[in-house]
């Protein structure tokens, strides 16, 4: 077992390993001679010598003896392997994940790791078992055929012959028949697909009345569903028997050449007739072979996907560095581009004070949610430095740095158990009183109030069973919990309800008492009551101060200021819309007040 197999193979099951698949061959080879010694064992029977076949007994019931001990040291030795080797993938894999840059989960290769874990490492896994098929497949013809050539070379070289003929046929069958089954698995997926959508889309269809221009997309995936069946079975049909064909013909072929030699007096009926058997048992498993190619070539690039995930290079740290000194945040000329992009931040220079709330504003893609993630050290900037606590982010160790940080992103992600145990995932000694305090600081304890089971409730994979407000209230809640100085968080709000945005807001205000804060602010109350405002626009920081100041200045800051005061002043009245400030007041609302 060589290549990216043998690399990702537990060092310690290597001899183990080698006495398996000797035990395999072992096997292989016994079985080859129990075939051959069918021959002499049919001839004797044949021809009416009972006690000379019954002598063939013996080396018979000693290969088939040995066989089954090792059929059966193969069958405990494979178990043992394969569990052994998928326990050290998971390990090897998991220990990647732990070290592996948090910003490689945001990228596209990230929603591969778990099809890698459940489908990929079993693969790799399972390769004791397809290293045993193939050995049998191969070693046993190879027996006999020795066999074949010793009993009789001129029939021993016409199964030979017949051999590359019949792989090829069913080479070319097995293709013909992939190229049909995989039209169809695409068709299905298709159909599968446009069923999902419909359903889902229940609700908009009946709503417009477009119930049937709605299932027109299902019918025809429908429709192509049953083609590619229809051709799948036609199509599959000539793949099927091509492999039958070559087998029967090389069949025939070794029957004409025993009668030809029988018909000449050169080989007796008896061992004619044995000898086309044996060459038949020859054959067989070729097909065994051909099928084995592909689910190799899919076990190889399930190594490929595991061995490029292994090979992934952690962020660089120290194995000991210093430890933080205060709580404030410094960019200095931080430059960074996403792998294969054009470069995001372009010289962002930020002083972030200890104790204090800046807000990040700036139109969508101008680098907000970047600078967050290169505080946090999802990735190192490509030039200049981010410091936290007076000290570049890369000397630091990643449990000293993540120790002292709160993360609250948009897309808040809770474990499948319950709300006590998503809260003190933030902080797994807090006691059951600081849980609470957490919970009621987040004003958590109203979720609890109304959930069947209190604090024992489950909030489903994902949190799915909460709301997107109760979710970040949890998630706020367990940074409560974790009581870390300094706090990063992504203020997404726009798409909650009145009482939830109300409650959120409540929540952030007691985390962001005490704290560092960079807010990625949305709401326009929240970026007045900022000690200070980021303005990144290019790239760039173009603008920092307070409200008032950069307002005053009447440069980026106050042009965004006033895009927003519009576009918040404005709502649908009747079969209209107007400005709210003109319809109260008979005048423009004053942008200069908090909304």
């Amino acid at each position: 077992m060589t290549g990216r197999l043998g690399a990702l193979l537990p060092a310690g099951q290597r001899r183990p390993l080698v006495r398996y698949l000797a035990a395999v061959a072992g096997y292989a080879v016994g079985e080859g001679v129990a075939f051959g010694v069918l021959v002499p064992l049919l001839t004797a029977l044949l021809e009416g010598r009972a006690a000379d076949a019954a002598w063939w007994l013996i080396p018979l019931t000693a290969a088939a003896g040995a066989g089954w001990v090792a059929h059966y040291y193969m069958g405990s030795g494979s178990l043992r392997l394969s569990s052994a080797w998928r326990a050290d993938l998971y390990a090897r894999v998991g220990d990647q994940l732990l070290t592996l840059p948090l910003g490689w989960f945001d990228g596209p290769r990230a929603g591969q790791v778990p099809q890698l874990i459940i489908g990929d490492v079993t693969r790799v896994a399972h390769t004791v078992f397809l290293a045993q098929a193939l050995i049998s497949a191969v070693l046993t013809p190879a027996t006999i055929a020795v066999f074949l050539l010793g009993f009789d070379w001129r029939v021993g070289l016409a199964a030979l012959l017949a051999v590359p003929v019949v792989l090829v046929a069913l080479s070319v069958g097995r293709r013909l028949t992939e190229r049909t089954e995989a039209a169809h698995h695409a068709a299905t997926a298709e159909a599968g697909s446009r069923l999902v959508e419909f359903a889902g889309a229940q609700p908009t269809l009946r709503a417009t009345g477009q119930t049937a221009a709605g299932r027109a997309a299902l019918d025809e995936a429908l429709a192509g569903q049953h083609r590619a069946a229809r051709r799948e079975i036609l199509g599959s049909l000539p793949g099927e028997y091509l492999g039958e064909l070559g087998i029967q013909l090389a069949f025939t072929a070794l029957l004409l050449t025993g009668l030809g030699l029988a018909t000449h007096d050169q080989l007796g009926p008896a061992r004619m007739i044995a000898l086309v058997v044996l060459g038949i048992s020859l054959l067989r498993p070729l097909d065994a072979i051909v099928g084995l190619g592909g689910a190799l070539r899919a076990t190889q690039a399930s190594a490929q996907r595991i061995e490029e995930l292994l090979a992934v290079a952690p962020l660089p740290e120290p194995a000991a560095g210093p430890r933080i000194g205060h709580a404030g945040i410094e960019l200095v000329d931080a430059r960074f581009a996403y792998p294969g992009g054009p470069e995001v931040l372009t010289g962002v220079t930020l002083t972030i004070p200890a104790g204090r709330t800046t807000a990040l504003v700036g139109a969508s893609g101008s680098g907000k949610t970047t600078v967050t993630k290169l505080i946090a050290r999802f990735h190192d900037v490509d030039s200049g430095s981010v410091r936290v606590g007076g000290v570049d982010v890369r000397e630091l160790t990643s449990g000293e740095l993540l120790g002292h940080l709160a993360l609250v992103f948009q897309d808040v992600y809770l474990f499948d158990g319950t709300v006590e145990d998503n809260i003190r995932f933030g902080n797994p000694d807090a006691t059951p009183e600081q849980v609470r305090d957490a919970a009621r600081r987040a004003q958590v304890d109203s979720i609890v109030a109304r959930l069947p089971d209190g604090w024992a409730s489950r909030v489903g994979e994902g949190g799915r069973l909460l709301s997107g407000g109760e979710r970040q209230r949890v998630a706020i809640a367990r940074a409560l919990c974790k009581d870390a100085p300094i706090v990063l968080l992504d203020e997404a709000t726009a798409s909650l309800d009145t009482e939830n945005e109300a409650a959120v807001h409540a929540a952030l205000a007691e985390l962001a008492a005490h704290r560092t804060v960079l807010v990625i602010a949305h709401r326009l109350d929240t970026i007045i009551r900022a000690d200070q405002i980021a303005v990144l626009d290019g790239g760039r920081v173009v603008e920092c101060g307070p409200h008032a100041e950069l307002l005053a200045r009447d440069g980026r800051y106050a042009a965004f200021w006033r895009e927003r005061g519009r576009a918040r002043g404005w709502r649908l009245l009747g079969g209209g819309k107007a400005p709210v400030g003109k319809e109260l007041t008979g005048r423009e609302p004053a942008h200069q007040a908090s909304p």
